[in-house]
């Protein structure tokens, strides 16, 4: 109790917003206390808009149901974590979160600015409900939506595409004009051909979606056999098409390979399982399809920029436990 109502004052008194430590279950892995954020934004209003200017990242890793968009201008060298995808940053940072479970948080790592800027919108997903994405003048907003639940960073062109509009958004008066202006960002965001997805599925807890029957199929097989010896004969079979032929397919719809998908897929279970297990390095690794200990580190370092027991280490000490 006392270690609850530590962090809650901490976060009232730095950006008027306050944490709660709850439990989520997740299947077949131990029960986890994570960092929730409970949310300014209130249930009369569409959106909370917050401008800062800062010298330094000290908020700890969390979480939220609310959509967040944030921006940032001068934090070059600072550390995005989101999900499993650890990264440094450049001058401007641009970042769609709408996940509700998706852990995410900027913290120092090399930046020395003095003079970091921060613009964070949050917007509950009532706002926005299914029956107006479902429209065709939604759309490109609905899919923008659906791949920001892993987090979704945006290149510098699309930011500098929107950056007269987040640089005011914060100094209008006006509440009506401030929603008009969020959903022009949104748009012209939803439109961007660059972007890129950061969290993998398996870690955010994003059920795979289907962009053909073909492809139901395949998920379904390979999220099921993830810790086998996936065939390429078998998963085309199942797909109905001739291996060559299924290549080609599955590259169109997925923008990658098959064998790509798989690994990116076991990446994601086994960085899950190296957070929120006790299990070691080499079972999980064994359990998540790779055969031995030397290729999971290779791999999983080669993705994810270090060691499978350096992840567990860096991501369990940026979370806070109560």
């Amino acid at each position: 109790m006392v270690c609850k109502f530590f962090f809650i004052i901490v976060r009232m008194l730095t950006e008027n917003s306050v944490y709660f430590t709850s439990q989520i279950q997740i299947p077949r892995i131990m029960l986890k206390n994570i960092l929730n954020e409970m949310s300014p934004l209130s249930d009369k209003d569409c959106f909370y808009i917050v401008e800062r200017y800062k010298t330094e990242f000290t908020y700890p890793l969390h979480s939220h149901r609310e959509f967040e968009l944030n921006f940032i201008e001068g934090g070059a060298g600072v550390r995005r974590i989101v999900g499993d995808s650890s990264s440094a940053i450049g001058d401007y940072e641009l970042v769609l979160i709408c996940g509700e479970h998706l852990a995410h948080v900027w913290e120092q790592g090399d930046c020395v600015s003095k003079q970091i800027r921060e613009v964070t919108i949050q917007f509950s997903p009532d706002t926005v409900p299914p029956s107006l994405l479902s429209k065709n003048q939604f759309s490109s907003i609905r899919k923008m939506f659906e791949r920001a639940q892993n987090g979704l960073v945006f290149p510098l062109r699309d930011i500098m595409r929107v950056y007269a509009l987040i640089d005011t958004l914060a100094a209008q008066p006006s509440g009506f004009r401030q929603m008009l202006s969020i959903w022009e960002i949104l748009y012209e965001l939803s439109l961007s051909e660059q972007a890129l997805t950061l969290s993998s599925n398996a870690f955010a807890q994003i059920e795979p979606s289907a962009n053909s029957r073909r492809i139901a199929r395949v998920e379904e097989y390979v999220n099921g056999h993830l810790g086998e010896n996936i065939r390429l004969s078998v998963v085309a079979q199942i797909a109905g098409m001739t291996p060559n032929a299924f290549s080609r397919f599955f590259r169109k719809h997925a923008g990658r390979s098959l064998s790509d998908y798989i690994i990116d897929l076991r990446l994601g279970a086994a960085a899950r399982l190296l957070v929120d297990s006790t299990r070691n390095v080499a079972e999980i690794g064994y359990e998540c399809g790779f055969n031995n200990l030397s290729n999971f580190n290779r791999i999983f370092k080669r993705k994810k920029g270090m060691t499978p027991k350096a992840f567990r280490e860096y991501y369990r000490k940026k979370k806070i436990i109560c």
